[in-house]
């Protein structure tokens, strides 16, 4: 097990191990690159000495708006080396969002990924307390006639210059410059001392700062990962958002136990990455694991051979899933061939090494984890939030059952308040809201136990299951409670499904509005010889219309009655982050869809008075 007190031990571990490979980044073409331990701890003491140079002292705030690459561990690591806060903002969000974050936190300086980022800041700069900006890709050659790229170069500091030779030149003008100097800097930073502030996406309400200390995700860190046993030999890939504190714990503990980590900026890059690198972790949210089962089900479905022995080897997996739960390799002559037609194509699409597959982020929902396991694959789906820093409770190789969330770290307790909501208290649980003194005394007890929102239950084994969302509970005209995530999570278990967002709350019944998974759709249309231009022509089609009735009359076949789902609509867009109907976690946005499909939750309920149906 870890023993690390800040995050800061994590940063001397990483950098720590001389030639040792500690990372991959992709260059120009493409290219797999590696960075060793002793390239970070450089860079770092480097970008660590700029940030002293230009005034950052201990508890300033510097904000990172970047994808997932190499640098943004390099700037979190120099932050926190000298015992400033980072603020980690997501890529996507827009201008106003980021300039609200940066005077919120009163970020001196702002390191950015891109011209189009540097763009985003840039444009709201003096409405902020921003001294200086850098760029990560700031080449002096690109684009010299171009007035945007120019202004840039003028206006912000340029990352590789910052990492080498004005770095350098920034550790020689220290008064002491030396590495024995450097790591005694780090380690004066303490456990209680704030290492972040992490901005929440906001689900039902205004964005809010979580304080995280060293000591809250150190603690975490210790215990979340420990049951794994992973070495120098593991490797990850990083492409979950590292705003998120689920995706930068992940990089946390890859650095610690010596495994490497490949930085991923861009989604669309992730298959190609996978096969690539062939990762032996693998850690996503729930619909990166949808997504992967979409496309297996897709590539069958135009063969009828492919997709019989689909579903034989499925069939097969059921009667193993058992075995392969308890982490055992089924042995007869029907598994083995399913293996070799089927299951081995699908760990071939996580590059053929992944040995432990984890969710989180949002609920993986009891038929995707099933279907995995069928074809011999466990996700260990585990629950926290940001506030936890962000474990609460993982599956893992000793402790697992399906459905659940694993068993609570030994470090945090658990509680189920009358109402069913789960309360936890331990080292890792957040220090507050930045600036905001009420709305942290609102979500703690009078004895001290966080308030985390989710409705749960703890079995007898100590396996905990989240529910549902208590603030998404819907509670109907008749007095009745709908818990819409399982109802969303059986819906998409269709393939024909992208989300779902169940509504009705104070109306007699329950609705959903539904976000096809268009390419499936139109697959599926074109098979049908459904002729459609456009995507709000094929969702209004009589037919594609009864097939989406077909499947929401299934999932009701197993609701009690006043869940049902009496009412749907199909909407014509595809739900995403950028869109701004899911967080980056792929949760939905809740009030974002109400507000956007106002007009058509309206539609359900226009004869309410006088009817259910």
């Amino acid at each position: 097990m870890l023993d690390l007190k800040t995050v800061n031990d994590v940063m001397l571990l990483a950098t720590g191990r001389g030639e040792q490979r500690a990372a991959l980044a992709q260059d120009a073409s493409g290219g797999w690159q590696p960075i060793t331990s002793a390239q970070l701890r450089h860079r770092v003491r480097a970008l660590a000495a700029v940030l002293q140079q230009w005034g950052v002292q201990k508890g300033d705030r510097v904000a990172i708006l970047s994808e997932n690459r190499w640098e943004w561990p390099i700037t979190d690591f120099a932050t926190l080396a000298i015992g400033a806060v980072d603020v980690p903002l997501y890529s996507t969000l827009t201008k106003e969002q980021i300039a609200s974050m940066l005077r919120d936190s009163g970020a001196k300086v702002a390191v950015v990924s891109t011209a189009k980022q540097y763009a985003k800041v840039a444009a709201v700069r003096e409405q902020t307390h921003l001294e200086q900006i850098v760029v990560m890709d700031c080449d002096p050659a690109a684009d010299p006639a171009n007035q945007a790229v120019q202004e840039m170069r003028c206006n912000a500091a340029s990352f590789s210059d910052l990492v080498g030779d004005l770095g350098a030149q920034a550790i020689a003008a220290l008064a002491d410059g030396s590495e024995e100097a450097f790591v005694a800097m780090a380690r004066e930073v303490q456990p209680d001392d704030l290492a972040t502030i992490i901005y929440t996406s906001g689900t039902t309400g205004e964005s809010k700062g979580v304080m995280l200390t060293h000591g809250n995700i150190a603690s975490n860190l210790n215990y979340s990962t420990a049951p794994f046993g992973w070495t120098e030999k593991d490797s990850c890939i990083s492409f979950l958002p590292l705003s998120h504190i689920t995706a930068r714990a992940l990089d946390y503990a890859a650095y610690s136990y010596g495994a490497t980590l490949a930085y991923c900026p861009h989604f669309d890059q992730l298959s190609s990455a996978m096969l690539r690198v062939k990762p032996t972790i693998f850690v996503g949210v729930p619909r990166v694991y949808e997504k992967i089962r979409e496309a297996v089900q897709l590539k069958s479905a135009p063969s009828k051979l492919k997709s019989s022995i689909l579903k034989w080897a499925l069939a097969v997996g059921r009667g193993n899933r058992e075995a392969t739960l308890r982490g055992e390799k089924a042995r007869s002559f029907s598994s083995g061939l399913a293996d070799k037609l089927v299951y081995s194509k699908i760990r071939a699409a996580f590059g053929g090494r992944v040995v432990d597959c984890v969710s989180g982020g949002a609920p993986l929902g009891i038929d995707t984890a099933g279907w995995f396991a069928d074809v011999g694959i466990r996700i260990f789906e585990g629950y926290g939030l940001t506030e936890t820093s962000p474990v609460v409770a993982l599956n893992n190789r000793l402790a697992y059952r399906i459905g659940s969330v694993g068993k609570p770290l030994p470090n945090m307790q658990c509680r189920i308040a009358a109402d069913g909501e789960l309360e936890v208290k331990g080292p890792a649980v957040f220090k507050g809201y930045w600036n905001k003194p009420q709305e942290t005394a609102e979500v703690f007890t009078a004895d001290g136990w966080f308030l985390t929102g989710d409705i749960a239950r703890i079995d007898e084994d100590g396996f905990l299951y989240i529910t549902d969302r208590k603030k998404e509970l819907l509670k109907t005209s008749g007095g009745k409670f709908i818990a819409p995530q399982p109802i969303e999570n059986s819906l998409k278990s269709s393939l024909l499904v992208g989300f779902a967002a169940v509504v009705g709350d104070k109306h007699k019944f329950a609705s959903v509005l539904i976000s096809p998974n268009f390419p499936a759709l139109e697959d599926w249309a074109r098979g049908q010889g459904i002729d459609f231009s456009s995507r709000q022509n094929l969702v209004q089609h009589p037919r594609v219309v009864a097939e989406y009735q077909a499947i929401v009359d299934r999932v009701n076949s197993g609701l009690a009655n006043f869940e049902s789902l009496k009412r749907m609509h199909l909407v014509a867009e595809e739900w995403s982050i950028e869109t701004g109907e899911l967080t980056p976690s792929m949760k939905l946005m809740r009030r974002i869809i109400a507000k956007k499909y106002a007009g058509e939750i309206a539609a359900f309920y226009a004869d309410e008075a006088v009817s259910h149906r």
